[in-house]
C-alpha cells in the first residue's frame, strides 16, 4: 500500500518565478539595506517571509468572490461570514476587520493603557506593539520546555501557569488587562497549546475574574496537533476540537491570512456584549461599518469559505507531514532548529548555527541574510533584532531566543521547492564560520524590523 502523503488539491494556475545570480542578490541585499522586508519580492526566488496572506485560494475561493455582495450596511457576504465563524467559535458578537492587528488595535485600545497589563504564552510583534502603542505592558510566560530549542516536546507553546497566577496576583487582578494565548506559539517556534493548559489558563482567569482570550491565527494546526498528541482528542473531528477551545475564552482575535486561506481579513470574536458595544464603536472609526470592517464583500466571502476548508483533516495531514519532511532532512545534516517543528514554519536555531556572532551582531538577521545570498530564500528573524529592548545605559536586552522562521504559505510550494530550500540550508551550515553580524544603522520606535537599515560588521 502506498504510504506518501500527497497534496489533496490539484494545480489549476501557476505563477512564474524569477531567477537571479549570487552576485545579483549581494547588490540586491546591499541596496535594502540588508533587511530581507526591504527587498522587493520579485527580486526573492522562494519567498519564506510570512505565511500571512501568501496562501493559494482555492477554486471555490475564487468562485465565492464573484458572490460578493458589496452593499454598504447589512452584506449577505458578512451574514455567511458571520456564520461560518459562528460555527467555530461559538461565540456571539462578530467585528470583521481588515486583519489581524486591527483586531489587536481595537481591543487593546479600550482594555489596555497605562498600569495594565497583558500576559501571553508569547506575544508576536505586532500584538506587543499594540499593547505598547496603548500604554500597557505585555508580558510573556513561555513554559520553560519552549525556551529549550533543541529538546522536544508535544506543547511547547504552553503558557507558564504557575508564573501566570503569580503575576496576577502581584500585579492585581484589576491591573491585568486579559490573558491571550497565541495558538500556535507563533514567536515561541510554531508550537502548539495543549487543550489542557488552555482550560487551566481559563480556571486562572475565571478565579481571579481576568479576561481570557486566544489569538487563533492558527487554530486549526493547533486543533491538528491536540488530535495527535493529546489523550482524549484522537477521535474527535478538528471542527470538535476547536469548538471545545474556543469555549474556554471570552473572545478571540485571529488574522484570516493565515488559516483562513485568505490573502486579506480577519475578525474579533466576542461573547460581552457591552465590550461588543465599544468595540464596533470603535471600528466605525477606523475600519468601516459593522457588516463589513474594513473589508470588500468578496473577501468577508473567501474567508467564510476559507474557514470550511482549514478544518478539513486531509489537508491538515499534508500540512503537518510537510513539515516534518524538511525537519527530517535537517536533522539528518545536524542543522540546529526548534524541535519538533511547528505547524507552519521551521524555526533554525541561530544562536546555536553561528555561535561566533553575539547577539548584539543580530544572529537571526545574519543567517536570513545568507539563506537569501546563497539560494534567493527570504525567511524573517524572530531574536533581538524584532524583540530586543534597551537598557537605560543603552546596552541590547536580549531576546530570549535567536530564530530564523521560515513559514512556508499554504498550498503554494510543491516538494522540490522544499528540498531546494534544505539544500540551501545546509550549504549554509556548511559554511557558517565565514558569516558576520551585522549592525543597526536605523529603527523605528515600534516594529523595528519592518523598516530597519542595517549594515555588516566590518
Amino acid at each position: 500500500m502506498a504510504t506518501t502523503i500527497i497534496e489533496p488539491f490539484r494545480i489549476k494556475s501557476v505563477e512564474p518565478l524569477r531567477f537571479t545570480s549570487r552576485e545579483q542578490r549581494i547588490k540586491i541585499l546591499e541596496e535594502a539595506f540588508y533587511n530581507p522586508f526591504l527587498v522587493r519580492a520579485d527580486d526573492v526566488l522562494i519567498d519564506l517571509l510570512t505565511d500571512s496572506g501568501t496562501s493559494a485560494m482555492s477554486s471555490r475561493q475564487w468562485a465565492a468572490m464573484m458572490e460578493g455582495d458589496e452593499s454598504y450596511a447589512g452584506s449577505k457576504s458578512f451574514y455567511r461570514f458571520e456564520t461560518a465563524v459562528q460555527k467555530i467559535t461559538g461565540m456571539k458578537n462578530i467585528i470583521p476587520t481588515h486583519q489581524g492587528r486591527a483586531s489587536e488595535k481595537i481591543l487593546f485600545t479600550i482594555t489596555g493603557g497605562k498600569g495594565k497589563y497583558f500576559l501571553s504564552n508569547t506575544l508576536f510583534d505586532t500584538t506587543r506593539a499594540n499593547i505598547e502603542f496603548s500604554g500597557a505592558t505585555g508580558i510573556d510566560l513561555l513554559t520553560e520546555a519552549g525556551l529549550q530549542p533543541s529538546v522536544p516536546a508535544p506543547f511547547k507553546g504552553n503558557i507558564d501557569l504557575e508564573a501566570m497566577e503569580k503575576i496576577i496576583l502581584e500585579k492585581g487582578a484589576e491591573n491585568i488587562a486579559m490573558v491571550i494565548i497565541t495558538i500556535t506559539n507563533n514567536s515561541g517556534g510554531g508550537q502548539p497549546v495543549s487543550m489542557e493548559n488552555i482550560r487551566a489558563a481559563s480556571r486562572i482567569c475565571k478565579k481571579y475574574g481576568v479576561a481570557f482570550f486566544i489569538d487563533a491565527c492558527r487554530f486549526a494546526e493547533n486543533c491538528y496537533f491536540i488530535k495527535q498528541r493529546e489523550e482524549g482528542y484522537a477521535q474527535k473531528t478538528i471542527l470538535e476540537i476547536a469548538n471545545e477551545l474556543f469555549s474556554c475564552a471570552d473572545g478571540c482575535t485571529m488574522s484570516a491570512k493565515k488559516d483562513a486561506f485568505a490573502n486579506i481579513g480577519g475578525f474579533l470574536a466576542l461573547n460581552d456584549a457591552a465590550l461588543t458595544q465599544e468595540c464596533r464603536n470603535l471600528l466605525v472609526i477606523t475600519e468601516g461599518f459593522p457588516t463589513y470592517g474594513g473589508l470588500a464583500g468578496r473577501d468577508l466571502e473567501a474567508i467564510a469559505v476559507g474557514l470550511e476548508e482549514i478544518v478539513q483533516e486531509d489537508y491538515l495531514k499534508y500540512r503537518i507531514r510537510s513539515m516534518e519532511y524538511i525537519g527530517e532532512k535537517l536533522e539528518a545534516a545536524g542543522i540546529p532548529f526548534v524541535k519538533p517543528v511547528g505547524g507552519h514554519a521551521v524555526y533554525l536555531d541561530a544562536k546555536a548555527f553561528l555561535p561566533h556572532v553575539p547577539v548584539h551582531q543580530y544572529p537571526g538577521l545574519a543567517l536570513s541574510n545568507e539563506l537569501y545570498i546563497e539560494g534567493g530564500i527570504r525567511s524573517v528573524e524572530i531574536g533581538s533584532l524584532m524583540f530586543g529592548k534597551y537598557a537605560e545605559d543603552g546596552a541590547l536586552i536580549p531576546a530570549p531566543m535567536e530564530l530564523v522562521r521560515l513559514a512556508i504559505p499554504r498550498r503554494v510550494y510543491t516538494q522540490s521547492h522544499i528540498d531546494y530550500v534544505a539544500e540551501v540550508i545546509i550549504e549554509v551550515f556548511n559554511k557558517r564560520a565565514s558569516v558576520k553580524g551585522y549592525e543597526i544603522a536605523y529603527e523605528a520606535p515600534l516594529l523595528r524590523h519592518f523598516t530597519a537599515r542595517l549594515r555588516p560588521v566590518s
